[in-house]
């Protein structure tokens, strides 16, 4: 297929006028390029983090979980806030993935790839949290059920149980998700690079693809079939999160607005994080051309819808509290809004349910710098969310003899810092290394890439004439 050149790569480009030679060559180009001074600097800044919180997690196994600040009413503190911070985040990727696919939203296709690969980044991190806190995490196979000579098998009525299925389908679905989205372009850059090394890599990755009929035929229905699993994961995974919670009998936590709320609450700091993270991309990597302001406004929407329905729900527990008649349960409310943690739960209600009220205004919507800051602060905001619901329910307990407060030690926030170097470290590597963008999915939204209006791709690819031209 003869593609008419357009606009030269070396100057801005906006969306509909590169032809599909320039988007590959502009995508891939970041691939191919010397690795610069300025990114070396970041990423052995990110990996300082990271080396710091793995010796941190080294020093808790080895010492034990003494070194933490853990006492007698708080058993659980930053670690299971940080695994369940960490899920939350991990479900922004499938959401714009998997979801938006569903729903046939063109939108999607310039920034499903990040969301997609801080998805397994964050359930990395996540998982690095719930098996530090199991004291032993050599053991973690204790979790899983399997035939052993003492006939023992996990606990199947504990919640704890089901997370370990959980979040491990999760994982295991979003990673084969993410994969077979990257295969063409991975074809792509086995093309583009110049390295016999690179070549290879990428041609073993892209496991033979050629771009064939058949090749589509294939991928689409394979692509299909994962986005239609990974969907109910989004709202399983965090609700069986919240089960940790709720089928508990403590006050404040044995209530049945948590699974749509932890919901809401994660796909809300998931896009949060999205967000912070495309806004830096747009601006080292100059993706303006692809990461539009049109995207920050449809993300900026979601975050507002979320963001209110967290709201909602930070109210709706206040009238469960009250209408249930348990002074318990109304205590721990009260204590919430005016006790030892109110410094959190104010903090928490000012960035997750004051500062998204922003993007009602188009303005706003479309302010880099003002939705970037935003984000940052949705993300505290959910994290003292996090903290808040487990820190407050746990310090005050039924007996007031044991009663007490819980304070974070060196070691603990060591270990939380480090999860955000591990966090940005593979982010930048895939971000280097990786299409960050969908090569092929942007050129099939731009106009004249499909051959007619009759015979639209399923996954809105371009034709493959076109994909074929833009991979040489």
């Amino acid at each position: 297929m003869k593609v008419q050149e357009q606009a030269p790569i070396r100057e801005p480009l906006v969306l509909g006028n590169p032809s599909l030679h320039d988007i590959t060559a502009r995508i891939a180009s970041i691939v191919e390029s010397k690795i610069s001074m300025k990114y070396l600097m970041t990423v052995g800044f990110t990996g300082a983090l990271a080396a710091w919180g793995l010796f941190a997690l080294y020093y808790t196994i080895t010492t034990g979980i003494g070194v933490w600040g853990l006492n007698n009413p708080v058993g659980w503190g930053w670690d299971i806030t940080n695994f369940v911070f960490w899920i939350g985040i991990g479900h922004a990727g499938t959401l714009i993935s998997a979801i938006l696919f569903l729903f046939r939203q063109k939108w999607r296709t310039a920034i499903n790839r990040s969301a997609e690969a801080m998805t397994i980044f964050a359930v990395i991190c996540a998982l690095t949290m719930v098996l530090s806190h199991t004291g032993r995490p050599w053991l973690f196979y204790w979790l899983l059920p399997y035939p052993n000579q003492m006939n023992m098998w996990v606990n199947f009525r504990s919640p704890l149980a089901w997370d370990v299925f959980a979040v491990n389908t999760y994982f295991t679905v979003s990673a084969l998700f993410w994969f077979v989205g990257l295969i063409p372009d991975l074809a792509t850059l086995r093309n583009y690079v110049k390295s016999d090394l690179a070549k290879k890599i990428y041609g073993f990755l892209s496991l033979g693809w050629t771009g064939s009929t058949r090749h589509w035929h294939h991928y689409e229905i394979a692509y299909m079939i994962l986005a239609g699993i990974s969907t109910p994961l989004v709202l399983s995974v965090h609700s069986v999160v919240s089960f940790d919670f709720t089928v508990g009998i403590m006050p404040g936590w044995h209530t049945t607005i948590f699974p749509p709320y932890f919901v809401a609450g994660a796909i809300f700091s998931g896009f949060a994080m999205v967000m912070t993270l495309l806004v830096i991309a747009r601006e080292v990597l100059d993706l303006k051309q692809f990461i539009t302001l049109k995207h920050f406004d449809n993300m900026n929407k979601i975050m507002l819808a979320t963001g209110m329905m967290v709201g909602y729900a930070y109210g709706m527990e206040f009238f469960i509290a009250w209408y249930s008649g348990n002074p318990y349960e109304s205590w721990v409310f009260m204590n919430r809004l005016f006790g030892d943690y109110a410094w959190a739960y104010w903090t928490m209600v000012t960035c997750n349910v004051v500062s998204p009220q922003i993007f009602w205004f188009k303005k706003a919507r479309r302010n880099v710098p003002l939705m970037f800051v935003i984000s940052i602060f949705i993300n505290i905001g959910m994290w003292f969310e996090r903290f808040t619901i487990i820190a407050t329910s746990l310090h005050h307990d039924f007996l007031p003899a044991s009663w007490g407060y819980y304070s974070p030690t060196w070691v603990e926030i060591s270990i939380f810092i480090g999860t955000f170097g591990v966090f940005l470290t593979l982010f930048l590597l895939f971000s280097k290394f990786v299409p960050v963008i969908a090569i092929a999915e942007v050129k099939g939204i731009m106009p004249g890439a499909q051959p007619s209006h009759h015979h639209d791709h399923e996954h809105g690819h371009a034709s493959h004439a076109a994909v074929t031209e833009g991979a040489h």
